[in-house]
C-alpha cells in the first residue's frame, strides 16, 4: 500500500467515527429528557464494557500489563472528558458547549509540543487555526452580550483539555501495542469508572422502546465501535492529523440536524463546514510531517518505557 493510502484510510476512517458521533446529537436531545446525562453515560459505557468482555474476553485475559496499564490511563482520560463536558453542559448553551469541547484542536499540538519535544509544522497551525474559526461559526451565535465564560464553559474547557490527552496519549500508544487490544482495555476502563460515577442514587433507564433503540445505538455503535476504530485510525496518524479530523464531528451534526431534525441549512453552518473541512485537507495532504511512512514495531509488553511521559522519538520515522 502506498504511503498516500496509508494516510487515508485511516483518515477516511477517523471521518466516519466522527460522523457516527454526529449523528448522536439529535438522539441525545430526545433521550436525555427522560435519562438524567450521568446515568445516561455511565448505563451506556458499562454496557459496552461487558459487551467488551464478553466479545472480546480472549483478547483481554492475554493483554500484557503495559496494555491494562495504557488502556486504563486512556479510559480515565477520556471518562474524564466526558463527566466535565456533561457537568459543563448543565450550565451553558449546548452551541457554546460545542464550540468549547473542541478546543482540543488547539490543546492537542501544544500538548504534543510540550510532551514529546515535537516542532509542529505552520501549515498544521493554520489547519487548527481554520478548525477554530469553523467551530465557531458552526457552534456559536453571538448575540449582544457576546459569548459568556463562567463555571460552565470552565468545566467544559477542562473536559476539552482530557478529550486532547486521550488524543495525544493514544496517538503516542495505539502503534505501540495491539490497537483492538488497547481499544478493548480502553472501553472496558471507561464502563467502570462511568458505571461507578453513576451508581449513587441509583440509574434510570430509557421508558420507551424508541429511547431504547437510540441508547443502544449509541452504546454499540458510537461507543464500542467507534472507540475501536478510532483506536486502529490513531495508530496510523499523528495526533494533531486526528484532532483535526476529528472537528468534523459539528460538521456531521449539523448535517443531520437539517436532514433528521428539522434544522434548516444556514450561511453560517456553511462557512463553518467549509472551514473545517478545508482545515482537514490541508492536513491530511501532508501539512503533518510529523507522520510516519509506517509505524514503528509494537512494544514487546517488558513495560521499559515510561508510561505517563512519553520517551522521546528515536527516529524520524517515528510518529510521535
Amino acid at each position: 500500500m502506498s504511503g498516500r493510502h496509508r494516510v487515508a484510510l485511516p483518515t477516511l476512517a477517523l471521518v466516519a467515527v466522527t460522523a457516527v458521533w454526529g449523528s448522536t446529537f439529535f438522539l441525545i436531545k430526545d433521550l436525555v429528557r427522560q435519562v438524567p446525562p450521568l446515568d445516561f453515560l455511565g448505563a451506556r459505557f458499562a454496557l459496552a464494557g461487558l459487551l467488551v468482555a464478553i466479545l472480546q474476553h480472549r483478547r483481554l485475559r492475554t493483554a500484557s500489563v503495559v496494555d491494562w496499564r495504557r488502556g486504563a490511563v486512556l479510559g480515565a482520560l477520556y471518562s474524564a472528558g466526558q463527566l466535565l463536558q456533561t457537568i459543563g453542559l448543565q450550565h451553558t448553551d449546548a452551541s457554546v458547549s460545542g464550540f468549547v469541547t473542541g478546543m482540543y484542536v488547539v490543546f492537542t499540538p501544544i500538548l504534543v509540543a510540550i510532551l514529546f519535544r515535537k516542532r509542529i509544522p505552520g501549515p498544521v497551525w493554520l489547519a487548527v487555526a481554520m478548525a477554530t474559526a469553523g467551530l465557531a461559526f458552526l457552534s456559536i451565535q453571538l448575540g449582544g452580550g457576546g459569548v459568556p465564560f463562567g463555571l460552565g464553559e470552565a468545566t467544559t474547557l477542562a473536559g476539552a483539555f482530557f478529550y486532547a490527552l486521550h488524543i495525544v496519549f493514544l496517538g503516542r500508544w495505539a502503534h505501540r501495542s495491539d490497537p483492538l487490544t488497547l481499544g478493548a482495555v480502553q472501553v472496558v476502563a471507561a464502563g467502570a469508572l462511568l458505571g461507578a460515577a453513576a451508581l449513587p442514587g441509583g440509574v434510570v433507564l430509557p421508558q420507551s422502546p424508541g429511547t431504547w433503540a437510540s441508547f443502544l445505538y449509541m452504546t454499540i455503535v458510537a461507543g464500542l465501535a467507534a472507540v475501536m476504530l478510532q483506536t486502529w485510525a490513531q495508530s496510523r496518524l499523528p495526533a494533531t492529523t486526528a484532532a483535526v479530523v476529528m472537528t468534523t464531528e459539528p460538521v456531521f451534526a449539523a448535517a443531520f440536524a437539517i436532514a433528521f431534525g428539522g434544522e434548516s441549512m444556514t450561511s453560517r453552518l456553511a462557512i463553518g463546514g467549509v472551514l473545517v473541512l478545508a482545515a482537514m485537507f490541508l492536513v491530511e495532504s501532508g501539512g503533518d510531517d510529523t507522520s510516519a511512512s509506517r509505524p514503528p514495531p509494537h512494544d514487546d509488553g517488558s513495560g521499559n518505557q515510561p508510561e505517563l511521559v512519553p520517551a522521546l522519538p528515536h527516529t524520524a520515522s517515528q510518529r510521535r
